[in-house]
């Protein structure tokens, strides 16, 4: 019998609505990545590490040969704003959460996977010095992405 297979290892990346600081709650954030772990892996797209700061998430994941790029972070943004929006009992600020409307994926060799997990697991020790926004034009720069400053950062 034939068989498709596929290893398709991406970095993806993206921001709260004008970066606000929504996820400073340490147990909030620890939650909500096990949650976008969660959704991820019903979408048949299994990660290797989730994490992030208060104000965007890191994913590194296994994209499945069944899901677009675009269909699994519409999914991952929806159901993860819909839960934490439901959270707003822990926050009342959360009941105004929302993801910016871009993200960014950058494919990883598998030769890089350590590497980029562990980048994604000293997300805190790595903002302590950098921004955001530096941070993402460096991915940006290192992809050969062009890019426009007006419509990057919404």
């Amino acid at each position: 019998m034939p068989q498709s297979l596929a290893n398709i290892l991406l970095h993806a990346v993206w921001s709260t609505k004008d970066r606000f600081a929504f996820l400073t709650d340490k147990p909030l954030r620890d939650e909500l990545h096990r949650y976008l772990g969660g959704i991820s892996a019903r979408l048949d797209c299994p990660t290797l590490i989730v994490g992030g700061v208060a104000d965007h998430v890191h994913i590194l994941l296994r994209l499945a040969r069944t899901i677009t790029v675009a269909d699994w972070v519409k999914e991952m943004k929806r159901a993860s704003t819909v839960w934490l929006i439901d959270q707003a009992h822990r926050d009342p600020m959360l009941s105004k959460f929302h993801w910016q409307s871009g993200y960014g994926i950058f494919s990883v060799s598998e030769s890089k996977t350590d590497d980029v997990r562990a980048y994604i697991a000293n997300q805190e020790e790595h903002h302590a010095k950098h921004t955001f926004q530096d941070e993402y034009r460096r991915f940006l720069q290192a992809h050969r992405i062009e890019w426009d400053e007006k419509h990057v950062w919404d």
